[in-house]
């Protein structure tokens, strides 16, 4: 039960206390709602009561990150152990049933369900996906009759909600099928990895495609989000069902391929591990017949002989992991392998939504049967979401332009043209900007730590490892104990590369802690850890663009990783978040400027449009073979030369780069990054929460009010610190910054405040002792100092106020308890008096 009290003054001196009882929502799930479930035939074991499905969202706020409360279900209702039907919310008794109905549509449509339900324990609304009909029934259908009824929806290609877009859903096996027993097939419960539910909507998915023939098929899923144990437990269901694509009954032969040995080694070892000698390698175990689960690498099985080891009809399913790596182009990489083995269903894995430049692979295997996007990932808090810090140096905004008759680092005569972005490093090497970047990366790792693991995405293998001396003669006090602090992981590192790769993703291990590379790291390398991203190369590809974030966006709570930074050297990268293909914006993108001596910032801004623009082409697409080489980084190019014998490569390795002003990206109420608005982004959501500068100092001179404000902006990522930073002034009060960006009120800082009080306020403190006095004037130091928030009673336990004695001393000094808490509430109202 829960008391409700009302305080209510009809006239001065008469107040009226108004008591109400009420059932609390648990109240009326426990009286009414669940036994109306079990009577309509809903067992224990089918309900599953206060449910939680999602981790929290992970709100960043300036460098410090906190999680929403996860979402919760009153109830999931689940035909069988891993197939759930429908989503019911309870609300009080004496509430309508109606009140819940949008959070039930809205838990059913991330949940992927065709059924919600709303009650207050009397009255029971149902909304039905499929119809897109809202009633009210009697009473809750039973697991059979909701069944029954998702048949026939499935029958007519409605099957799931538009929260994720599919292709036309596949119709459910027959009632009382073998299939059906297949598809209700409990998958491997493992307590320290659990099932997320859209692990489980991609398997079922999958399964049912499978049953109703399909053999070309399409998954989606955000690169962290378990694509490798959304196969496994697909080959889990069908291995132990015995499903195979002719129906004979044996165990299914399963082939799982991918571009690298990386992506094969570890499923192998670790998510597979359950089927113990059934699964093999290709071809260091060689073609073993009598074995069911095969992992192979795209070249392994390139050439025909080890092809040919194999019948064609020999594999049931072909699971191609990271399939927009390859090509389904009638060349590709795996087209062979895949026409080779036509009789196998093949189902592809990849983490990029259809663009124009992986079109072969959608083409080749059809729409997704089920997607789980970047977007939605971040928004359930089971991924990281990242803040973006665009970086700029000047040769980079204005260009470079040789002078006459300059020359290279080899004595090459560098052709008169402006260098931009695109060309640097691909035609000319500008090491003074590497030295300019690797510095300016260096500051920034000693604002925001040292050891925070970081990826460097570089042109080539030359630019990379310049990049790594340049970063690790930054570092020198670093590397001199950690010799491995900053390492080149490319191509042409071979086992080493890969010794050092494995270090780097351990999240136990300290070093190496930067990497440089090209585009070896961009796919399917998993470092939990991974805090920044840094880009110093041109993207050219929205697929690519993704892979590279999505090697930042895994979370791992236990080592505070809940967030990390992209840092954009070039300008143009980052771009690409505003193209409406991309589904996970971050919450904030700043651009800063620093002096390359210095590494001090400089003022100024600098718009988006004024960034160097790039051209979109195609991903460049690189293979690993088992010895660690491939043509992910291509050839010195000192070291080759054009027809008439000119160097296709220059290095200019002298003069000084700086780096250029600041600008700030976010995101407005439509979702869509505006460059430079922050300030009207912040002044509208302020206008919106409170009408004018009265309203905002009635609200800010009260302390619970104004924690209340602010915790309110800081859900749109709006914190003081932030507000301070952008604006850089440091030493002004929240307030005013508030009010300079609503109401255009000239800011004042808090020693101006402080200083007024003391001059104008002279009989609020002359009210009080000389000791009460000087704790007051502490406080209004401290106030000074940090902010508001040292502006309230408890503080008098903390240094300096300490040294006034206890707290019951302090008390004391003031009368007591309450006389104190009545000074500083006060003293906080005058601070903002108008």
């Amino acid at each position: 039960m829960e008391t409700f009290s009302f305080a209510h003054q009809p006239a001065p001196g008469h107040v009226i206390n108004l008591h109400l009882t009420a059932d609390t929502e648990a109240d009326t799930c426990r009286k009414l709602v669940t036994p109306k479930l079990r009577a309509a035939g809903w067992h224990d074991d089918q309900l599953l009561e206060q449910q939680t499905f999602t981790a929290g969202k992970v709100i960043v706020l300036g460098r410090k990150a906190r999680t929403q409360p996860a979402k919760k279900a009153d109830y999931l209702l689940r035909y069988r152990p891993d197939f759930l039907l429908a989503v019911v919310e309870a609300k009080s008794a004496h509430k309508a049933a109606g009140t819940g109905m949008q959070q039930a549509r809205e838990y059913a449509t991330i949940l992927g369900l065709t059924f919600a339900y709303a009650t207050n324990g009397t009255d029971i609304l149902e909304f039905d996906f499929s119809t897109g009909i809202e009633r009210a029934v009697e009473r809750f259908p039973a697991p059979e009759e909701l069944w029954q009824r998702l048949h026939h929806a499935a029958a007519g290609n409605a099957l799931v909600p538009v929260a994720h877009p599919t292709t036309a859903p596949p119709p459910l096996p027959p009632i009382g099928s073998v299939g059906e027993e297949l598809l209700l097939a409990p998958l491997l419960a493992a307590p320290d990895r659990a099932v997320r539910y859209y692990q489980r909507n991609a398997v079922n998915a999958a399964t049912a495609a499978l049953l109703a023939g399909r053999t070309r098929l399409l998954l989606t899923l955000a690169t962290g989000t378990g694509k490798t144990l959304v196969a496994f437990q697909l080959v889990y269901r069908l291995w132990h069902g015995r499903w195979t694509r002719t129906g004979a009954f044996r165990r299914p032969r399963v082939l799982f391929l991918a571009d690298r040995s990386i992506l094969i080694d570890d499923p192998h070892t670790k998510d597979f591990a359950v089927f113990g000698e059934a699964r093999c390698l290709v071809p260091v175990d060689g073609a073993l017949a009598g074995r069911e689960i095969y992992f192979s690498t795209y070249h392994s099985l390139a050439d025909a002989e080890a092809l040919r080891a194999f019948a064609p009809d020999f594999f049931d399913l072909i699971i191609v992991d990271e399939c927009h790596r390859g090509s389904a182009a009638e060349d590709g990489s795996w087209r062979a392998i895949l026409d080779y083995f036509r009789p196998a269903a093949q189902l592809g894995l990849t983490a990029t939504p259809r663009r124009h430049d992986n079109v072969d692979t959608y083409r080749y295997f059809g729409n997704p049967l089920y997607t789980y996007s970047l977007r939605q990932g971040i928004a359930d808090g089971f991924l990281a979401p990242y803040l973006v810090h665009r970086v700029v140096t000047d040769v980079d905004a204005a260009g470079f332009r040789p002078d006459q008759g300059e020359l290279d680092a080899k004595g090459n005569l560098i052709p008169d043209d402006l260098y931009t972005t695109p060309d640097f490093e691909t035609s000319l090497s500008h090491l003074p900007r590497t030295r300019a970047v690797a510095h300016h990366l260096t500051e920034y790792l000693r604002r925001t730590g040292r050891f925070g693991k970081t990826i460097v995405f570089c042109v080539d293998q030359p630019h990379a490892d310049d990049f790594r001396r340049e970063l690790a003669n930054a570092n020198a006090d670093l590397t001199a104990q950690y010799p491995d602090y900053c390492v080149r992981i490319t191509a042409d590192e071979g086992d080493i590369g890969k010794r050092l790769l494995s270090r780097f993703m351990d999240v136990e291990t300290t070093v190496p802690v930067v990497v440089t590379t090209s585009k070896l790291l961009s796919t399917g390398v998993d470092v939990p850890t991974c805090a920044n991203i840094v880009i110093f190369r041109q993207v050219g590809s929205m697929t690519e663009f993704k892979q590279i974030i999505g090697r930042g966006t895994r979370l791992r709570a236990d080592k505070d990783k809940l967030f990390f930074t992209v840092l954009d050297y070039t300008g143009a990268a980052t771009r690409k978040f505003a193209d409406p293909d991309f589904d996970g914006d971050p919450p904030l993108i700043t651009s800063e400027a620093i002096d390359a001596d210095t590494g001090e910032p400089i003022p100024g801004t600098y718009t988006e449009e004024q960034f160097p623009q790039e051209e979109e082409g195609n991903a460049d697409t690189f293979i690993t073979d088992d010895n660690g080489t491939g043509n992910d980084e291509g050839d010195d190019p000192l070291l080759i030369r054009d027809p008439d014998d000119r160097p296709r490569k220059f290095y200019k390795v002298s003069g000084t780069v700086h780096i250029v002003n600041e600008t700030v990206q976010v995101l407005d109420g439509a979702g869509k990054l505006r460059t430079l608005e922050y300030r009207q982004w912040v002044a509208d959501h302020v206008r919106r929460l409170v009408p004018s500068v009265a309203a905002l100092r009635a609200a800010w001179s009260h302390q619970t009010e104004r924690e209340t404000l602010e915790d309110a902006l800081s859900q749109h990522g709006i914190t003081p610190q932030q507000l301070a930073e952008v604006l850089q002034q440091p030493a002004a009060d929240p307030f005013d910054l508030l009010c300079y960006l609503a109401f255009e009120v000239p800011p004042r800082t808090r020693a101006e405040r402080a200083r007024r009080v003391r001059e104008q306020e002279a009989a609020f403190f002359a009210a009080y002792s000389a000791k009460a006095r000087a704790v007051l004037d502490e406080m209004l130091r401290k106030y000074e100092e940090i902010g508001p928030d040292q502006l309230r009673p408890d503080i008098v336990t903390v240094p300096p106020l300490t040294r006034f004695g206890s707290a019951t001393e302090i008390a004391a000094h003031f009368g007591g308890v309450q006389p104190l808490m009545t000074a500083v509430r006060t003293l906080h109202e005058r601070l903002y008096a108008a």
